[in-house]
């Protein structure tokens, strides 16, 4: 007997490779005509290689970076939180309209985190999401329930790193 429906897909850890795992999973949506929407809750106005691509992609793909940067180097907290709190409600209600086959909540870990969001109110939408819509959920720190109530879950493990041998992020590459 073979069964489909939407899955929850989680990549967690501290390697590199759980943006761009979700992305990959973007483009083969888009692929099949699927229409996408991503949401990056912490990347803010850096010139990312991925909004470029995504403006090749407007008719199936909705581009959200809804973040003001990368929260443990913020001038201030506050506007990170309702930052934070508008992208949740934005993601929310994504999810619930059902427009998209797909809905990728980049970086959304780090909101329940740093104590942004309320970790249940996430699960609470998660648990409740159409039927048939898959969901990937990116970054570190994953919860246990978090973990237990998605139905795939991988953990990028960092072994060596370029920027180890000072080596900077590179354009094409990380961003």
């Amino acid at each position: 007997m073979s069964k489909t429906q939407g899955l929850i897909a989680v990549f967690t850890g501290n390697g590199k490779g759980k943006t761009t795992s979700a992305l990959g999973l973007a483009f083969r949506a888009l692929g099949h005509g699927q229409k996408v929407c991503v949401i990056q809750f912490i990347k803010g106005s850096w010139k990312y290689g991925e909004i470029n691509a995504a403006e090749r992609f407007s008719d199936l793909l909705d581009f959200h970076v809804m973040g003001r940067g990368f929260t443990w180097k913020s001038d201030d907290l506050d506007k990170d939180r309702e930052a934070a709190r508008k992208a949740w409600k934005f993601a929310a209600d994504v999810i619930r309209e059902d427009n998209y086959s797909l809905v990728i909540l980049d970086e959304l870990t780090y909101l329940p985190h740093y104590k942004m969001i309320e970790e249940t109110e996430i699960l609470s939408v998660l648990k409740n999401k159409p039927g048939h819509q898959h969901v990937v959920i990116t970054g570190r720190y994953a919860s246990d329930r978090l973990i237990e109530l998605a139905d795939l879950v991988t953990e990028m493990k960092e072994i060596k790193h370029p920027f180890q041998r000072g080596i900077k992020a590179q354009k094409g590459f990380e961003f």
